[in-house]
């Protein structure tokens, strides 16, 4: 098998993007970019650092990011399973990339630019809820704003193909394969559950 190893070759083997592809770039949130993003309340946060690179699933039940002003971008860091990889990722490289979906559409609205974190407590407590508020906010600067390409969620038929989680193994089996036993199965899938529903926030 042979590999590309150089630019030239690269584009040689595709045509030249078209007008539309390079224009759609801002360098901050428009009125338009503004209304997409502030409607997604899913993103996947992708970081890169010394151990190699991170990409997070980041939810929230209104928008998932806050809008500090038109070049900066806020989002709370939620309780999760406390590995850190992420924000290990921007204290030493604050090169991030975000990619903002929303039910329905087969756009992605992609964000790029680079992270800090902060645990201000007025920013922090911005973000609060029942009583609850995140032990640091990713605090991103805007370097560019542009549309995705719809066609990959359309052939992976994302919005429209139901419900296939049926076959898929739990959390707690794939953590019990992975410690010969040691952790996981049914009872930690049980025990989550419940657990989850307490410390949504």
């Amino acid at each position: 098998m042979e590999f590309i190893e150089d630019i030239e070759t690269l584009e040689s083997l595709y045509g030249t993007p078209g007008a539309p592809s390079l224009r759609k770039v801002a360098d901050r949130m428009t009125p338009l970019y503004r209304k997409w993003i502030m409607a997604s309340r899913l993103c996947v946060l992708s970081t890169v650092g010394p151990e190699g690179v991170d990409g997070s699933p980041r939810g929230d039940d209104g928008p998932v990011v806050l809008e500090l002003d038109d070049k900066t971008l806020a989002m709370p860091d939620w309780r999760g399973n406390n590995r850190l990889d992420s924000l290990r990722n921007i204290v030493r490289d604050p090169r991030v990339s975000l990619m903002f979906m929303v039910p329905g559409s087969n756009n992605v609205v992609r964000v790029n630019g680079t992270a800090r974190l902060t645990a201000d407590k007025a920013l922090t407590g911005r973000f609060e809820k029942n009583g609850k508020r995140p032990a640091t906010v990713i605090v991103v600067d805007i370097a560019e704003v542009y549309t995705q390409c719809a066609r990959a969620l359309i052939r992976a038929r994302t919005w429209n193909s139901g419900d296939e989680s049926a076959n898929l193994p739990t959390i707690g089996e794939i953590l019990a394969e992975a410690s010969s036993g040691e952790e996981g199965g049914a009872r930690y899938d049980q025990e989550w559950q419940a657990r989850a529903a307490k410390t949504m926030w």
